[in-house]
């Protein structure tokens, strides 16, 4: 059963004056076809072509096809700018003819027009109709499971700032942290980028990051190995340290010290003392 708010590759199946019609196979029923619309067919279009399209409903509330894609589909959160309001809410554009509505009762505030603003896209099931939210917190359960890995690439929304860093939403689905000794370029609030699981806490709870785990890695043992040198080859800091003294020290988070020593050590390059981290000789 073919759905609004998402993509998909459909068959042409046949022609009509208004457009084509649309299916998932040659044998589809009417109620499994969508029209697209003659303004959209791309010329030369054939019976049995594939086309990629995407649902949703016209300006007269009928499921359509369109070969434009929206800036997001449905089930998914995105930083889209106002650009009408009126009695019934505000419009966002994301990239169709048809603007997307954000109803006063889903507004975190009220909106303006020319600003943007972070939203989720759903199907309303009391009307049937493609709309948005920007009361993004209901739409992200940090109880909910997941299967995420460390060091598993992922896509980020940055949502807002925190005492920690900044929070962002991972795939479309939950929250995680960037923490600031982690991010070294600037971000802004809606933001799409590419990022990292750095670490998956027992509670479920995620900490992220911009750069493959074994760049941060690398790049954190180059700092602490540039700091024994200075110090004669000895830190007095160690796994068992507060985290404050390490950022003192080394200007990096508390695991991602722990990670880094781990595998310094485990290349030979420092020991663990009871008292603190030493450079090897030969390093």
């Amino acid at each position: 059963m073919l759905q609004l708010g998402k993509v998909y590759t459909l068959q042409v199946i046949e022609f009509a004056d208004f457009g084509v019609y649309l299916g998932a196979s040659p044998s589809a029923s009417d109620a499994e076809r969508v029209l697209l619309p003659r303004r959209h067919v791309p010329e030369g279009a054939a019976i049995g072509d594939s086309l990629r399209v995407f649902l949703y409903l016209d300006s007269e509330d009928r499921p359509v096809a369109t070969t434009r894609m929206p800036t997001a589909t449905v089930g998914q959160f995105a930083f889209l700018p106002v650009v009408d309001r009126n009695a019934v809410g505000a419009f966002l554009d994301w990239g169709l003819e048809k603007d997307l509505l954000v109803p006063f009762m889903e507004q975190h505030r009220p909106m303006e027009e020319g600003r943007s603003y972070l939203v989720y896209i759903y199907v309303d099931k009391v009307h049937s109709r493609i709309v948005a939210s920007s009361k993004i917190d209901k739409f992200l359960d940090d109880d909910k499971p997941h299967r995420f890995n460390t060091g598993q690439p992922v896509d980020l929304i940055i949502a807002n700032s925190t005492d920690l860093g900044f929070k962002a939403i991972v795939n479309h689905s939950h929250w995680g942290v960037l923490h600031s000794a982690d991010v070294s370029q600037r971000l802004s609030f809606g933001q799409s980028i590419k990022g990292y699981i750095r670490h998956v806490r027992p509670d479920g709870r995620i900490d992220l990051s911009l750069r493959p785990a074994v760049e941060v890695v690398d790049e954190h043992g180059a700092v602490i190995v540039a700091y024994l040198k200075k110090q004669g080859g000895f830190a007095p800091v160690h796994d068992k340290s507060s985290p404050e003294d390490i950022f003192r020290v080394f200007g990096i988070s508390k695991a991602a010290f722990k990670k880094s020593i781990g595998r310094l050590y485990k290349q030979g390059v420092i020991d663990l003392r009871p008292d603190g981290i030493q450079l090897c000789t030969e390093a």
